[in-house]
């Protein structure tokens, strides 16, 4: 009796937790199917739902903007009397003017749009989707990643577009991008994400864009690329097209860019990018090989600036970078935006496989080393290079014109006409290699060489133009 008691309690038992697990199971599968926000429509009524309700919430705070400057156009003939007293003026100005779109992304009025709507833009003035118009102020216009940030001012809180803080855009996640397309007014065109992280797209100097089949066309751009949470996830900014028109390939500046933006224009009004340091190359397949990675996957490190922000951290050359923050890397644009989206003295995780291993630095965002407008030095003396202006160069100012941020030296700026250097050939840049066999990183290195053979009469200089070395010897 005991022993059939204890078989039925033993039963008993089983039943219940058999009951508990199933119930922990059922339980969980709740959980998963609550957090499975992406799923395709199942029934008639779901395929008839309507974006109407994001649509209410985001379009107030998608603007017109619109952009007026004059320009002046001078005749051959200006400043001549007998033209002038026959034919009038021969300096006329024609007006021209743009139109696109901007989010607003401060109650305050602070509106974010693309730096190609307002670029030489005499008068801005930003129209609400309520049709009130407003004159604005440009804060912030930065070309290397078009965007531009406006202000107006008005009388009370307007409605403003969140910005999508979580980052969680998936390839097929359904968009909607709102804006003014030739000037038709405000327009919503839904699609959805067709890529992510686009970087082969020659449209400014960090590309990382989403790209999206919603229909955006001329007048769209500084609209809003909406996720279906109603938050911004990105600005759209340029489309593909052979004709002028959508062909479904819209390109959007992700919203972490912008949010990095628009807290540089509402602090200082300037952009201080940081720099990683590190020259990367993608990995192709015979890499990966060589390596013994799986699959082609991020970008080695090919070259490191000395003291610069990866060096710190403890990355070395041959390192396989293949993540920032969590996001998988595959090449140098892509490790260059997430980190430019960081500001200087913040920290970003970064990834790289190592002998096998898989290790994480903590890189302290950094400015790039030397000064923007660049160190310079006016040439006098006697010497080939008199009447000429010198720029030395470094990561900061490379970086600000579009020259590899890695190359050293010291390259011709300017050269004033009848002067030495005119005489002898020298271009604005010009890269001077060596002058008298001394070799030119730095402008130091140039004011010496300069002063130690002052009045030589004949002077051996090796320079590089248009990526070619030649070998003189200038006779004084």
């Amino acid at each position: 009796m005991l022993k059939a008691l204890g078989y039925a309690a033993l039963a008993t038992g089983l039943v219940a937790a058999t009951a508990c697990a199933r119930e922990v199971a059922e339980t969980e599968t709740m959980s998963v199917a609550a957090q499975v926000e992406r799923v395709a429509p199942d029934s008639a009524a779901q395929v008839q739902l309507s974006f109407a309700p994001i649509v209410r919430e985001a379009a107030p705070a998608v603007v017109n903007v619109y952009s007026r400057r004059v320009i002046s156009q001078r005749s051959p003939f200006a400043g001549d009397p007998f033209f002038e007293r026959f034919f009038g003026p021969q300096v006329r100005e024609r007006e021209e003017n743009s139109l696109g779109s901007g989010v607003i992304v401060d109650a305050s009025g602070v509106i974010v749009t693309n730096n190609h709507v307002v670029r030489g833009a005499q008068d801005l003035t930003v129209v609400l989707s309520d049709r009130r118009e407003y004159e604005a102020e440009l804060l912030l216009a930065d070309e290397r990643t078009d965007l531009a940030v406006l202000k107006i001012n008005a009388d009370e809180d307007l409605p403003v577009l969140p910005y999508d803080e979580a980052g969680n855009a998936e390839v097929g996640d359904l968009v909607l991008a709102i804006g003014n397309p030739f000037g038709v007014g405000q327009t919503v065109t839904s699609g959805i994400v067709s890529a992510l992280a686009r970087t082969d797209v020659g449209i400014t100097d960090y590309a990382f864009f989403i790209q999206t089949d919603a229909a955006v066309n001329p007048g769209n751009s500084g609209g809003a690329l909406v996720d279906m949470d109603g938050e911004l996830i990105g600005v759209n900014t340029a489309i593909f097209s052979r004709s002028g028109g959508s062909n479904g390939i819209g390109f959007a500046i992700p919203v972490e860019m912008v949010q990095t933006v628009v807290a540089a224009a509402l602090s200082d009004g300037e952009i201080v990018r940081p720099w990683l340091g590190a020259r990367l190359q993608p990995v192709t397949n015979d890499l990966a090989q060589s390596l013994g990675l799986l699959r082609p996957r991020g970008a080695i490190v090919s070259e490191l600036w000395p003291g610069g922000a990866a060096e710190q951290a403890g990355l070395e050359r041959g390192d396989v970078l293949i993540a920032v923050d969590g996001t998988d890397i595959n090449d140098e644009a892509g490790a260059r935006f997430r980190f430019a989206t960081r500001t200087i003295g913040e920290t970003a995780d970064i990834t790289v496989l190592r002998g096998g291993d898989e290790l994480t630095f903590e890189v302290v965002a950094m400015p790039a080393p030397g000064l923007e407008e660049g160190e310079s030095l006016q040439v006098d003396g006697a010497n080939p290079l008199r009447g000429s202006e010198l720029i030395e160069l470094s990561p900061a100012f490379n970086e600000e014109n579009g020259i590899d941020p890695f190359l050293r030296g010291v390259v011709v700026s300017a050269v004033t006409r009848r002067s030495a250097a005119a005489y002898f050939g020298f271009r604005p840049g010009d890269r001077v290699i060596s002058i008298q066999g001394e070799t030119i990183d730095t402008l130091d290195d140039l004011d010496r060489a300069l002063y130690e053979f002052e009045g030589a009469e004949r002077w051996p200089v090796v320079i590089e133009r248009n990526g070619e070395q030649f070998e003189r010897t200038l006779a004084l």
